[in-house]
């Protein structure tokens, strides 16, 4: 039995070589549009495809990414999850998918779904520390934000969520709620999180309301979702620090 898992892992090994030296013959001199010395950084939707840790990527745009290798053979996926990926590209449609990827590194993205609406007691929940909204953007069916904070520095979890308010003049309207915990306000931060927009249905394009407390007092942000488009609106393209839950 053990001997006979060597040979199927030596086979899997062997398979993923000549997969990458097949695309990179095919691919990686064509023009040197393809080079492994250049990275794309984009945020995408993971997609588990077994147990056994293998995953396609899918951008914003909806454009789909086969790993055909990995400097980061320890990720390990988890469905409904949002990463950042920095990926080169080794190859245009294989497999079914649009390219082939080696991943150079893959961090998760906070990834949730909107939170309960708990009316008075919001504030002790949820919190209401305020926030710095650096981007907002409709995503593969996630409403993205990539937002900055202060921490003091000593491992204090912040909490953020999306709560849903039910109101009749605004059916979809949302607060974007950060609690610190009274940690202090010493460094700046950086943070991103996906919020899962699943629970809305139909194919007709909904106006979201965001309402946001910042530094600069209350914002209120107006986003286009269309449940039935996965819209390319912004691709990330940076790494993010930030103690978040």
């Amino acid at each position: 039995m053990t001997d006979m898992r060597k040979v199927k892992s030596f086979k899997s090994a062997l398979y993923a070589v000549f997969t990458v030296l097949f695309l990179c013959l095919n691919a990686c001199d064509d023009g040197d549009e393809y080079s492994m010395n250049k990275a794309w950084y984009s945020i995408a939707t993971v997609n588990p495809l077994n147990d056994n840790g293998m995953y396609s990527l899918t951008l914003d745009n909806g454009t789909t990414l086969w790993p055909a290798a990995t400097d980061v053979p320890w990720y390990n996926p988890k469905h409904k999850r949002r990463a950042i990926a920095v990926y080169t590209i080794l190859s245009d449609k294989f497999q079914g998918y649009d390219h082939a990827v080696k991943i150079l590194d893959i961090q998760n993205v906070l990834t949730k779904a909107a939170a309960k609406d708990l009316g008075e007691k919001n504030d002790e929940e949820y919190g209401n520390d305020p926030v710095k909204i650096l981007n907002m953007w409709i995503g593969d069916g996630y409403l993205n934000v990539e937002f900055g904070f202060y921490n003091g520095g000593m491992g204090v979890s912040h909490y953020i969520n999306l709560v849903k308010t039910d109101r009749a003049d605004t059916p979809y309207y949302f607060e974007f709620r950060h609690n610190a915990y009274g940690d202090a306000t010493v460094y700046a931060r950086k943070g991103i999180v996906a919020f899962d927009l699943s629970d809305i249905h139909g194919e007709e394009e909904v106006e979201l309301t965001v309402k946001v407390n910042t530094f600069e007092g209350e914002l209120i942000k107006k986003v286009a979702f269309k449940p039935a488009s996965a819209e390319k609106v912004h691709v990330g393209t940076e790494k993010y620090d930030a103690d978040i839950k």
